[in-house]
């Protein structure tokens, strides 16, 4: 809403820039599921190396605490320009809230409120619209008022979000989704794939679609400001305070308390679930790993929620100290899309090693250092020559260092070629003399794309990748209406 404030609607791509992307989650939930993994490290330790797992378990912290902070540090800016409380005052009050919650509830109770402030997340999205419509007087008044600023109907700006940086975005957004360390229980969990697959795909179509109610409400807010209703030197000071403003001058006072108790139950549910997360991935894949291996189950729940706190500590640190919620956005998608291109290549090409994933985590993550540090360069350019760089390393150190051991890499492809309900195939893969298992379920139709990219020129028939295919042209469908939805709703009135 802020970046919709001060560019216009061109701001959208700043969530949008993961529609692209999701279509993807319809072939890429199915992987997940199979690979029958509890966290994300668990994924670089057993197709690559222990080492690497290990550092993508600290890797991953920080991201918890990151994602953890820009959500505190988002609620905050918000309730704030609502309330006008100290931001710092409602930064360490949201934050207790949520460690009390997490600790006290747990996992069950993390997900029941999920659910619950899914439907908050709606009536937060699009509460503002009709009281913004009548203040600016309709879609054509809206028009009216910023009639010498065009620029703000438009899906691509003349500047901060150009269409090479939207593109560069989406592609490291597409890059970075499967390494974002909280995917694995969100795309692994559920009881099917299918479960997996709609559920993923969907719920995300879910929030790209909330996303157009976000983007107006920063829209009303500069048409607001040229009516004289709302300072602009405020919000020109700090746009991230143009959601706040609005619900403040629009909602009357009962809606301003359940937008606030909406906010409040995002940052409760969301927080809680990477602070549980972020625990069970200390706990599992460092202390348990190598710390103490014969541990009990009580103990470990003890270390958890010990974690939780210093996890919180962190997050409660980066919320204080992040300048806004955009910079920690795209900081958190440049940085986990290097660790995304090992996990890519890993998945297609049997060849990769863990010496070509180091190559291409850290010549990636140095190109992009020395380019932006030291040479200033713009956004889009930045990202494309890093990532580039990235893929060939991987590739090239993979080509020339040794392979992965045959057993390993039977292991886990024997995973991602076992359909869940045919779990007795597995046994087959433990044994290098037994032959591989001919799955039913995927030659009726439940073989995976991504994994058998480099040999579908002889293993291709629409049979056997049937469910695949289908899903994922669908998704596209609806990627072209929301698409076309965004694009109409600028027009509306003009």
């Amino acid at each position: 809403a802020g970046a919709t404030y001060q560019i216009g609607m061109a701001g959208i791509w700043y969530q949008w820039m993961w529609i692209f992307s999701t279509p993807f989650f319809w072939l890429l939930s199915p992987i997940f599921r199979r690979m029958r993994y509890v966290t994300t490290a668990d994924f670089f330790e057993e197709r690559f190396s222990k080492p690497l797992g290990f550092a993508y378990s600290l890797f991953a912290l920080y991201l918890f605490m990151l994602w953890q902070g820009t959500i505190i540090k988002g609620a905050a800016t918000t309730i704030t320009a609502i309330t006008d409380l100290p931001e710092p005052w409602i930064i360490w009050g949201v934050t207790a809230l949520f460690v009390l919650f997490g600790v006290a509830g747990g996992l069950v109770a993390t997900v029941m409120t999920d659910f619950i402030q899914g439907i908050f997340i709606l009536i937060l999205s699009f509460a503002l619209i009709p009281f913004g419509l009548e203040a600016v007087g309709g879609f054509s008044g809206l028009h009216q008022l910023l009639a010498e600023r065009p620029q703000m109907f438009s899906l691509i700006a003349p500047k901060e979000l150009t269409l090479f940086t939207v593109t560069m975005l989406v592609v490291s957004g597409l890059v970075g989704i499967v390494a974002q360390p909280h995917h694995m229980a969100v795309a692994g969990s559920g009881k099917t794939e299918m479960n997996c697959r709609v559920g993923w795909t969907y719920g995300n179509f879910i929030k790209r679609l909330c996303t157009i109610g976000w983007a107006l409400a920063g829209l009303f807010a500069t048409a607001l400001v040229v009516q004289g209703a709302l300072s602009g030197p405020m919000l020109d000071a700090k746009r991230e305070l143009a959601f706040g403003a609005m619900v403040k001058l629009l909602l009357p006072p009962g809606l301003v308390g359940l937008m606030i108790a909406a906010i409040i139950a995002t940052v409760i549910a969301s927080c809680a679930s990477f602070m549980i997360a972020g625990s069970a991935l200390f706990t599992r894949n460092l202390y348990q790993r190598y710390l103490r291996p014969d541990g009990d189950d009580a103990h470990y729940l003890r270390v958890g929620r010990l974690v939780s706190a210093v996890i919180t500590v962190g997050s409660l640190l980066i919320a204080l100290y992040i300048p806004t919620v955009i910079s920690a956005t795209i900081h958190f998608v440049e940085i986990v899309a290097f660790v995304g291109v090992p996990m890519w290549v890993g998945i297609i090409w049997q060849r990769t090693t863990s010496w070509g994933a180091w190559a291409g985590i850290l010549v990636g993550a140095s190109s992009f250092l020395v380019t932006g540090q030291l040479l200033a360069w713009q956004k889009g350019p930045q990202l494309l020559l890093s990532l580039s760089v990235a893929f060939a390393a991987t590739i090239l150190v993979s080509l020339f260092s040794p392979p992965v051991p045959e057993e390993r890499l039977r292991r886990f492809y024997g995973l991602l070629r076992t359909p869940v309900g045919e779990e007795e195939n597995l046994a087959h893969y433990e044994s290098p003399s037994s032959p591989a298992p001919v799955s039913r379920l995927a030659e009726e139709g439940h073989s995976l794309l991504i994994v058998d990219l480099l040999q579908l020129p002889r293993r291709f028939s629409w049979k056997r990748y049937r469910l695949d295919l289908i899903g994922f042209l669908l998704a596209w469908l609806w990627v072209v209406l929301l698409l076309l939805l965004g694009y109409w709703v600028t027009r509306l009135g003009a």
